[in-house]
C-alpha cells in the first residue's frame, strides 16, 4: 500500500507483536489487473478523480484471504473505522471469497477516535508517523494517494504543501516536460519510444507528471454510511494516463461507441 521497503514492514509488524508476518509485493498485479482496467473503462469517481482506495481493496482481501487460509485462522481484522467505506468494502469481499471467515474491526468496535490512537501508539513505542500536529489519515499506492482528516475536515481550510507527496506545487516555476504515449489496446506499451509495463508506465508518469503539479484533486464525497467526506487525492500518473487515453478515444472511437461507453 504505502512506499515503505517489504522488509521494513515484515520487522515493524514482528516488533509490534506479532507471531508472524505476511508481505507481499502485488504492485504488478495491481497495475496489470486493476489499474489497466480501471484505464481502459476512464474510471473516474463522479467524474473528478481516478478511483485509489476503491481500486486496491479487492487485491489486498484477495492476498488477506489467502493468508487467512495458509495459517489457519478463522477471523480477519482490519482498521477501517465507522464512517468510511473501507469497512463495506472490505467485509463484503472477505465473505464473498469465504463465507465461514469472520471479519472484525476493533477501531470501529470500540469507537476509538484519532486522538485515542495516536495517544494508544504512543504509550505502546509503536512507531508510527501521525501525530497531534499532523494527525492526517494517509492511503497510498502506485494509482494515488488519499489524504484526510485533521484540519482537511474542515472545507474552509485550504491544504497546506505538507499535505502532498506526489505532487509538486504548480504554482512554482517548472521546467516543460512533452511526454509520448503509445497505447496497444487500452494499455500504455511505450512512454517516448522506450517499452514499459503496467507498472513502469504508471510510476513513470507519477514521476513526470507530477514534477509538473498534476493531479491533484479536492473533493467532498459521499459515503455509504450517508455522511460527506472532504478528500485530498494526489493522481498524477493516473490522471495523466486517463487524459491521455480519453483523447485517444476521441480520434477512434465512433459517435455512438462513445456514448455508450460514458
Amino acid at each position: 500500500q504505502g512506499g515503505e521497503a517489504l522488509d521494513a514492514i515484515k520487522k515493524r509488524a514482528l516488533a509490534c507483536g506479532a507471531v508472524e508476518s505476511y508481505v507481499v509485493d502485488a504492485r504488478d498485479e495491481f497495475a496489470n489487473d486493476y489499474c489497466m482496467l480501471a484505464l481502459k473503462a476512464n474510471a473516474m469517481y463522479e467524474d473528478v478523480y481516478p478511483l485509489v482506495s476503491a481500486l486496491s481493496r479487492p487485491l489486498i482481501t484477495k492476498h488477506l484471504v489467502h493468508a487467512a487460509h495458509e495459517f489457519d485462522a478463522d477471523t480477519i481484522a482490519h482498521g477501517c473505522t465507522g464512517k468510511g467505506n473501507d469497512q463495506v468494502r472490505f467485509e463484503v469481499a472477505i465473505k464473498s471469497l469465504d463465507p465461514q471467515l469472520k471479519a472484525i474491526s476493533p477501531i470501529r468496535d470500540l469507537s476509538l477516535t484519532r486522538d485515542v490512537e495516536i495517544a494508544f501508539a504512543n504509550s505502546h513505542q509503536l512507531p508510527i508517523e501521525q501525530s497531534k500536529k499532523s494527525p492526517y489519515s494517509i492511503d497510498q499506492n502506485v494509482w494515488g494517494r488519499a489524504i484526510e482528516t485533521g484540519f482537511l475536515e474542515d472545507p474552509w481550510n485550504a491544504p497546506t504543501e505538507e499535505c502532498y507527496s506526489y505532487t509538486q506545487n504548480p504554482m512554482e516555476s517548472q521546467e516543460p516536460d512533452e511526454v509520448t504515449i503509445t497505447f496497444e489496446k487500452g494499455v500504455p506499451v511505450a512512454i517516448d519510444g522506450h517499452s514499459v509495463t503496467p507498472l513502469q508506465a504508471i510510476e513513470e508518469m507519477n514521476a513526470r507528471a507530477g514534477a509538473q503539479g498534476i493531479g491533484r484533486i479536492d473533493i467532498i464525497e459521499d459515503r455509504l454510511v450517508g455522511i460527506k467526506s472532504r478528500e485530498l487525492y494526489e493522481v498524477p500518473g493516473a490522471q495523466a494516463l486517463i487524459t491521455a487515453h480519453q483523447e485517444l478515444e476521441n480520434c477512434c472511437l465512433e459517435r455512438e461507441q462513445h456514448r455508450l461507453k460514458r
